[in-house]
């Protein structure tokens, strides 16, 4: 009698990390097959509407690439050296932020595909790469071998965010990954100022930063954590 609700169970959960899931058998006691029949609609028509919103940045995307790509050629025309170069790097500066956004809102990291990966050799390939040009210590502790089930890319973008604001904002950081029961547990640790708790949620919001400047050479767009954390949650986890 429990089957067919532990069987809509694993299909809600599997949902909530891929639209593409497989949908629910339609089997089973008649109040079983009506509730499998509404599940999978509600699943259909949710990929209804993530399909044609990404129709529809797609769309925006291009628009708006074609609009600053005019941009960039008025530009050249400008005759003051350093106006041109101001101007040059505010569209630059807007390009950069018109394209985290829309892979923000696009949702990229959910469209890869879950596959067996080895989070340590990740997070190791990682923090070598972001150790050949950091001005801080950056070391990395945990086993040799860890594998789970992710997404290679989106995860590699994830783990990279964090240790990225560490070595921007905290200075010396270590990077520590060890099993933790079921779960995996990531440590990005570095030796900064910190966030006060006050802060601790609203640095998760999109577009939200504590460096105020809006500078590119200081900070970012605002979108990093909360890649990171939309990321982890996809895959069942949290940041």
């Amino acid at each position: 009698a429990a089957k067919p609700l532990r069987r809509l169970a694993a299909a809600a959960d599997r949902l909530g990390m891929d639209v593409d899931a497989p949908p629910l058998p339609e089997t089973g006691p008649r109040e079983m097959q009506r509730t499998a029949q509404a599940f999978n609609r509600m699943q259909g028509r949710i990929k209804t509407l993530i399909d044609d919103r990404t129709l529809m940045l797609g769309a925006m995307s291009h628009d708006l690439k074609t609009i600053l790509t005019r941009l960039r050629l008025r530009t050249e025309m400008i005759d003051d050296d350093e106006q041109r170069e101001k101007a040059a790097q505010d569209i630059d500066d807007m390009q950069v932020m018109v394209e985290a956004a829309l892979s923000f809102l696009r949702g990229d990291q959910a469209n890869e595909p879950v596959s067996k990966l080895d989070i340590a050799a990740l997070t190791r390939d990682l923090v070598a790469d972001f150790a050949l040009n950091a001005d801080s210590a950056l070391s990395v502790d945990g086993p040799e071998r860890l594998v789970v089930q992710g997404r290679p890319v989106a995860l590699k973008r994830a783990i990279g965010n964090l240790i990225e604001n560490a070595l921007r904002y905290g200075g010396e950081t270590s990077v520590t990954l060890r099993q933790d029961g079921e779960k995996v547990l990531l440590e990005v640790a570095d030796n900064g100022p910190g966030i006060p708790e006050e802060e601790l949620e609203k640095v998760f919001q999109p577009f939200y930063r504590r460096e105020t400047s809006r500078n590119r050479e200081t900070g970012g767009s605002g979108l990093g954590l909360s890649l990171a954390r939309d990321i982890f949650r996809r895959l069942d986890g949290d940041l």
